[in-house]
């Protein structure tokens, strides 16, 4: 029997009173495109931060890849990563924001081939060849030489998913990747998403875009007040949802 990607047990985390993360458990398969629905605040964006070891937990366990991440067991207990060997695990997920995070001074490709060079000491020539790969699959290598400033909203959204990829990472995290977006450009970022996703990437998608979740997504996961209400196919949670509170809020979607 395979074994998840992601495993994610009894994560909890808690900034100050605020109770973010309450016991989150959710497994995410090799190949599999998993979205995260729900309203502001309810946890949806910390959980992907706690993936990607923006956010520390507070309790729980999250293992990428079979790797417990952050912790190592030593003695029979646990001890914190050092920065250094967090940074190494960090590298196995690619992360694309709601606002683009580009490099304002660099143009398109060297914004994509920075990560390959700096920081996995990968060949330029090498790095450069494959940004503009990436850059022509998401519809971009016209636009290899302009600076953000340049570029729409979209344009520079589709440069950041090329970033991402440029790392070569076996997951890739969406954190409401068309929030920032002006609606006539939500089109061409979800579209390279779609790509993205019949392409085989594991994806882990926080959005509000239900029609995107509806399309492309394996699994849907509703969140409330810090906690999984329901998950299930996509098709069953969105058409058909078990649970009051997630028939409310698609209800509100509307």
């Amino acid at each position: 029997m395979k074994t998840p990607l992601v495993a994610i047990r009894k994560v909890s985390k808690s900034f100050g009173e605020f109770h973010a993360l309450k016991q989150v458990s959710l497994d995410i398969w090799p190949g599999e495109v998993v979205c995260l629905i729900g309203q502001s605040g309810s946890g949806k964006t910390t959980l992907l931060r706690c993936v990607n070891q923006l956010t520390s937990i507070d309790s729980g366990g999250i293992w990428l890849d079979g790797e417990l991440l952050g912790m190592r067991k030593q003695g029979g207990k646990l001890h914190r990563l050092s920065e250094v060997e967090i940074a190494r695990q960090r590298l196995k997920c690619g992360m694309v924001f709601q606002r683009f995070n580009l490099f304002p001074h660099m143009t398109a490709l060297e914004n994509v081939i920075e990560g390959p060079v700096q920081v996995q000491k990968r060949k330029a020539s090498e790095a450069r060849f494959e940004a503009m790969e990436l850059l022509r699959r998401v519809g971009l290598a016209e636009k290899a030489h302009s600076y953000p400033s340049q570029l729409s909203g979209g344009q520079q959204q589709r440069v950041a998913i090329a970033r991402a990829l440029a790392m070569k990472p076996e997951l890739v995290l969406f954190d409401e990747p068309t929030s920032a977006l002006d609606p006539e450009l939500v089109g061409e970022v979800l579209t390279v998403m779609k790509e993205l996703a019949t392409s085989g990437m594991t994806m882990l998608v926080v959005t509000h875009e239900l029609g995107f979740a509806r399309e492309v997504a394996d699994r849907v996961v509703y969140m409330d007040q810090g906690a999984i209400v329901e998950a299930g196919p996509a098709k069953d949670v969105l058409t058909a949802p078990r649970e009051a509170r997630t028939r409310a809020f698609l209800a509100a979607e509307v």
